[in-house]
């Protein structure tokens, strides 16, 4: 059978998870009764609470005799590493663009990546059934952006359609029949050419997913670059520079039907399969016959930007809630993600019992923090800081900046550009795009939009939309401010009392509810001023045998600001961590208690 091997690549929420529902359903892989989910392809739990693609994921549909294996890949710059490793295993490219909201930076990004490595990319303006679409307009958009990537002539000339991934069709004009999405899948059979590859030269394949399951071990997923795969054959892995790792046999051979992956015997080359038996082969490294000595070229990954620390949790509700606290297992549990995640680095801190843990971006991060949360696994984070480098040529340092895309109202885009400026943006571009709202495009120090996020939603009514890129490395922009508020710290451990909490609302905001534990150091809520203020939230009313005249006035409280664990990482400063565990989110102070508080405040201003 043919094969075609093709990418689905996008912006985040752009429609490539529910464009794939509908390949999958007008290509017959589901029976007519069979119960399907919607996005599919998000079989993950935190993919489908946050709506988001997290990891990529191989499905694979028959049209026509031909076989398409179809990868669907995050959308969110964060995971820019899974789609880099998967551009790899495909030979084409469906480049998903919104018909209103057009080109925007994490399609920039793909797009670079995919012309890189050759690929001339179908494009599909989708969700041209929106009231507010432009189609025309972000067909020029499109065309200007693969100019500004260095696109050949080949690569300038591509395939275009137009479609509404919800209702399932696609067709090369607007208004067109609007029947099915018959057009996509000849468009990918005649425009995307067969996997280049020999398939009488002994066996070879690069490794790009790795997965754990429970009865097979390690699974790894990838393209078979030559040669053909049978169960039980003797197999060597080989890092990049040659260097052994281990021998052993193919134990499971699994390719792609559908949403499963179905037992095989035998693969042969440009198919792309998931093999089991190893123990220590990963992401990156070469699975091949036992003759092969050289292994196969593998992309570099971008390197990470940002990096927090990961700690035990040493406070004193420590080892309650969760089932693993130790540092043992926590680094067992880092070095883990590691091996399935190249875009993640570990390394031990300074620090006893704490790990630097470097990644693309808070979001990134965030979810590798809250799938250990949901595992069982109590830690303490720090404030996320900035990797930066030294310019060989000027000796001078550097840190990354990004490029952000900002979509805001016309009345509050005075104040987002004031809060960027502050933050050393620098605006580029502003322009209206319809309906009242602005498109601002900035230039800024990814320290700056540590923590933004949140005041953003404030100042725009959480009616903005901001989107962020890493562009590269710049020249160091100085102190930038953080939070001006000070913390309301707890002075007492125990539980929160209604009638405490009442007269410490007056200060600032509150964090906690009554009836919740606090302790000693921890953060109870933002100060109104400056300056952190250490409070007593457990103190409860005297009571006396004396019957007042009239009733106690009625204790209203207002509801606590309760954040989200992306939020709680973004408040924090450089004194203060995030507690984690499976049933709470928690911020305290680094030194818990006042008087070593005191004491390292001394030693920095001394």
């Amino acid at each position: 059978m043919e094969i075609r091997n093709i990418a689905i690549i996008a912006h985040v929420d752009h429609g490539k998870t529910t464009l794939v529902d509908q390949l999958l359903q007008q290509s017959g892989t589901f029976r007519e009764n069979q119960h399907v989910v919607e996005r599919a392809m998000d079989s993950n739990d935190l993919e489908r609470e946050r709506g988001i693609t997290i990891l990529a994921k191989c499905t694979s549909v028959t049209w026509n005799d031909v076989r398409i294996n179809i990868i669907d890949t995050p959308g969110h710059a964060d995971f820019g590493g899974e789609v880099e490793r998967i551009l790899s295993m495909v030979d084409g490219a469906v480049v998903l663009v919104d018909a209103a909201e057009g080109a925007l930076p994490q399609t920039k990004f793909v797009v670079a990546k995919a012309l890189k490595r050759g690929l001339r990319p179908i494009v599909v303006v989708n969700k041209v059934d929106r009231s507010d679409a432009r189609a025309d307009e972000v067909h020029d958009e499109v065309f200007d952006l693969f100019a500004a990537q260095g696109a050949n002539d080949e690569q300038l000339d591509f395939p275009m359609l137009y479609a509404s991934g919800r209702q399932g069709w696609a067709d090369y004009v607007v208004d067109g029949h609007k029947e099915d999405l018959s057009s996509l899948f000849d468009l990918i059979v005649k425009h995307v050419p067969a996997p280049n590859v020999d398939k009488n030269a002994p066996f070879a394949m690069v490794a790009s997913i790795l997965e754990a399951d429970n009865f097979l071990g390690r699974i790894l997923t990838g393209r078979v670059e030559q040669g053909t795969a049978k169960v039980n054959m003797p197999v060597r892995v080989l890092r990049m520079d040659g260097t052994i790792v281990e021998t052993g046999r193919v134990s499971k051979l699994l390719a792609f039907r559908g949403l499963d992956r179905v037992p095989v015997e035998e693969v042969q080359a440009g198919d792309i399969v998931a093999i089991a038996g190893l123990s220590d082969a990963t992401v990156s490294e070469t699975i091949a016959s036992p003759e092969i000595t050289e292994a196969l070229h593998a992309e570099p990954i971008d390197p990470p930007t940002l990096s927090m620390t990961f700690r035990i949790n040493d406070g004193p509700l420590g080892g309650r809630e969760g089932k693993k606290v130790t540092s043992r297992q926590i680094r067992e549990r880092l070095f883990r993600e590691v091996e399935s995640n190249v875009a993640i680095k570990v390394t031990d801190s300074n620090e006893s019992d704490a790990f630097e843990v470097a990644g693309r971006g808070e979001l990134q991060l965030g979810v590798l923090i809250e799938t250990m949360r949901r595992e069982g696994f109590e830690l303490t984070i720090g404030r996320p800081k900035v990797l930066t480098q030294i310019n060989e040529e000027t000796g001078e340092k550097e840190e990354p900046y990004e490029e952000v895309l900002v979509d805001v109202d016309e009345p509050y885009s005075g104040v987002v550009v004031e809060k960027l400026s502050l933050r050393k943006g620098v605006m580029q571009d502003m322009n209206p795009s319809g309906g009242g709202k602005v498109r601002l495009t900035f230039s800024i120090p990814s320290r700056g939009l540590i923590g933004y996020h949140s005041e953003f939603l404030t100042d725009t009514r959480g009616t903005g939309i901001m989107n962020r890129l890493f562009s590269g490395y710049g020249p160091w922009a100085g102190p930038i401010a953080g939070r001006r508020n000070g913390s309301l710290i707890s002075a007492e451990d125990g539980v929160a009392v209604q009638y405490s909490l009442f007269s410490l609302q007056d200060r600032g905001t509150l964090f906690v509810s009554p009836g919740e534990k606090v302790y000693v150091g921890m953060i109870l809520g933002e100060h109104s001023r400056e300056n952190d203020l250490d409070v007593n939230p457990v103190r409860e009313k005297k009571l006396t045998n004396i019957r007042a005249a009239g009733k106690d006035e009625a204790l209203l409280l207002t509801p606590p600001r309760k954040m989200s664990l992306e939020q709680a990482i973004a408040y924090i400063e450089d004194d203060e961590l995030v507690e984690v565990t499976p049933s709470a989110v928690r911020i305290r102070k680094l030194y818990l208690n006042p008087h070593d508080r005191k004491k390292n405040s001394r030693q920095k201003a001394g």
